[in-house]
């Protein structure tokens, strides 16, 4: 099967959406711009909102759900987030359909069932779920208010691909209110930090967390902190993004609680989500020209077991000797799969489970069952080996988090090896051009300057990392000073 995939290095781009589909991730749909997820990929999708809605519960936060569609003079009470959207929004005009008399058989929208407003189906669901917050928040008592939904939402996206830019997506968003400027910033570095730690230890994939310019924060916020991931093409993609909203949205919708001392106060609030778009982020973070290569912690399948027969009864004696393998696997909660299909062929098989990213793999024939003895293969590296069957679970146990500190440790270095430190813009423009990756570069501050070097070099103020120390310097463009470094990059 890899061997009708595109090599990385001939064109990643076609490469990354081959290997979409041939995995059985997802596929383009009869909607245009939109994806069908495939139960593969959905399954993936899965274990992630798990490890998320854990730690979103464990940091105090509830789920609740609110309505697809926003009237339009809720979207259009704050602003700035109203304009940043507007040309992304699918609205909805008429609640009604009839038959077409000129065309028999076909239908059209009813002209007499136009909406007296205008619905504008959710990009982000800050309008609605702030106008709710307006009928539950009346004291201090009531904050914090700490709510997260899982849901869909839509941007209408020109050029789309799968998992990284679609028309409809599946995502969550964090929406709290509470009663200091304090506490909305110490949540949305919170939520920096609790993205960080599922990036980082679940998906094996590291990331910079820093605060974006002014020109790439989120519309109306005070501040976005985000975390910023590099994939193995040298580009980055934004994994995550949390938003300190100041009091904007609450005053755009008078949303008020009376304080200790008595006095009528706006609450201060916090947006944050994450989206399908880490899948992508996964498949461009590890796999190879072989295919997927998953973290074990995220994949569906962690182990598939290959038997190798003649015959049923060497399959009943294969059979009988990994039930017993499959349950004690299963009591440690590691999935596993036992593939007893008669359609294919062993090396078929072995082949569809290195594209899918299976991290491992154990084969079983007539002579391995004589010897007590199983192959075991790991996806990340290749290597097999022969262990034993008596000791084959804590083998594997032990192997699993082995390949998913490897995969971490291997992105890590990637991400050292394609970090520029530049202090000239004919060292950037060269970094970028050759080195890719992210450049880590003075700049001045101004807007103005960001813009000249996204229309020079395409590359863009990724973040001002958290931990950039403050140094004396001097912007690589302008020659003005400048107080730290700031990370650029390409990016999806």
């Amino acid at each position: 099967m890899s061997k009708h995939l595109t090599k990385r290095a001939d064109d990643y781009s076609k490469w990354y959406n081959e290997l979409v589909v041939k995995a059985d991730l997802a596929e383009n749909s009869a909607v245009r711009g939109c994806m069908v997820i495939k139960p593969y990929g959905y399954a993936i999708w899965e274990k992630m909102q798990a490890e998320l809605d854990r730690m979103f519960k464990e940091t105090g936060h509830e789920n609740a759900y609110f309505p697809l569609l926003v009237p339009k003079s809720l979207f259009e009470a704050e602003e700035k987030n109203a304009e940043g959207f507007a040309k992304e929004c699918a609205v909805v005009t008429h609640y009604r359909l009839q038959n077409d008399p000129e065309n028999p058989g076909k239908l059209r929208v009813d002209p007499e069932a136009k909406l007296e407003e205008e619905l504008v189906v959710r990009p982000t669901s800050e309008a609605i779920i702030w106008n709710t917050y307006k009928g539950w928040i009346e004291s201090y008592r009531d904050l914090p208010l700490l709510i997260n939904q899982w849901a869909n939402v839509v941007r209408w996206e020109m050029r789309t691909r799968l998992f990284l830019r679609t028309a409809e997506f599946l995502w969550q968003e964090g929406h709290t209110a509470h009663a200091t400027e304090a506490e909305a910033i110490t949540e949305s570095k919170q939520m920096q930090d609790v993205y960080a730690e599922f990036a980082e230890n679940f998906m094996a994939m590291p990331v910079v967390k820093g605060v974006k310019s002014d020109s790439e924060r989120f519309a109306g916020a005070v501040d976005t902190y985000t975390i910023e991931a590099l994939m193995q093409d040298g580009k980055a993609l934004q994994a995550g993004t949390s938003h300190f909203l100041g009091q904007n949205f609450a005053k755009a919708f008078d949303v008020k609680f009376t304080s200790k001392e008595g006095k009528q106060e706006h609450v201060w609030a916090t947006s944050w989500g994450v989206s399908t778009r880490l899948i992508g982020g996964l498949i461009m973070t590890h796999s190879d020209d072989h295919g997927l290569v998953l973290p074990p912690k995220l994949a569906p399948i962690q182990v598939v077991i290959v038997p190798i027969y003649k015959g049923d009864d060497q399959l009943e004696a294969i059979s009988e000797k990994m039930n017993v393998i499959v349950k004690e696997l299963r009591l440690k909660r590691i999935s596993v799969k036992f593939d007893t299909r008669d359609t294919y062929r062993p090396g078929a098989k072995f082949a569809e489970y290195e594209l899918k990213g299976v991290p491992v793999r154990i084969a079983i024939g007539n002579r391995d069952l004589e010897n007590g003895t199983l192959e075991i293969a790991r996806r990340d590296t290749f290597e097999k080996q022969i262990v034993a069957q008596d000791d084959a679970v804590a083998f594997i146990e032990n192997l699993l988090e082995e390949i998913q500190e490897n995969l971490f440790k291997k992105a890590i270095d990637y991400r050292k090896e394609h970090t520029t430190v530049v202090d000239d813009f004919k060292e950037f423009k060269k970094a970028i051009k050759s080195t890719g990756g992210f450049v880590s570069a003075h700049w001045d501050g101004t807007e103005e300057t960001e813009d000249r070097i996204k229309e020079y070099t395409k590359a863009t103020i990724r973040c001002i990392p958290n931990d950039a120390k403050e140094e004396a310097g001097v912007c690589v463009l302008t020659g003005k000073p400048s107080s730290k470094r700031v990370l650029f990059a390409k990016a999806y």
